[in-house]
């Protein structure tokens, strides 16, 4: 992918937007498949009739967790690859987490700017953002 390059990211999609020298942009939504609650087979039965009927352990539903959302990271850093510039902003701490994994990688980080925290926003305000952060004048969507 090549140009100009904004992600906006949370734990759930990213929406990536691409701006070319010329000014075209495209627009692509990746979903994460990322699970917040997983039940895990195993764990242990309580001794009481009332306790639960199966307690799985935190630590591994984390890492689980956080296995999933390294591949996310890592599909969005193949995607990112060929940018000439990345800017990457979002609600929460995926920002930061997609951030720090592009820092690590020394062909990438040098086209990588500070993360901007941001909310919830719809496709048409990510574009706009993008662009405006690009210095890049707004145009009707194609």
């Amino acid at each position: 992918m090549n140009g100009n390059v904004g992600i906006w990211i949370d734990h759930r999609e990213a929406v990536v937007v691409a701006i070319k020298g010329t000014g075209h942009e495209t627009v692509s939504r990746i979903q994460s498949n990322v699970e917040s609650r997983t039940r895990l087979a195993g764990g242990s039965r309580g001794r009481t009739p009332y306790a639960p009927q199966d307690v799985a352990k935190e630590q591994k539903r984390d890492h689980r967790f956080q296995h999933h959302l390294n591949e996310y990271y890592d599909r969005l850093i193949e995607i990112l690859r060929g940018a000439d510039a990345i800017w990457i902003f979002g609600p929460g701490e995926a920002k930061n987490e997609l951030w720090k994994k592009i820092d690590k990688i020394k062909s990438m980080a040098g086209r990588l700017a500070e993360p901007e925290a941001a909310d919830k926003m719809t496709v048409p305000q990510i574009r706009a953002k993008v662009r405006g952060h690009y210095k890049i004048p707004n145009r009707i969507a194609s």
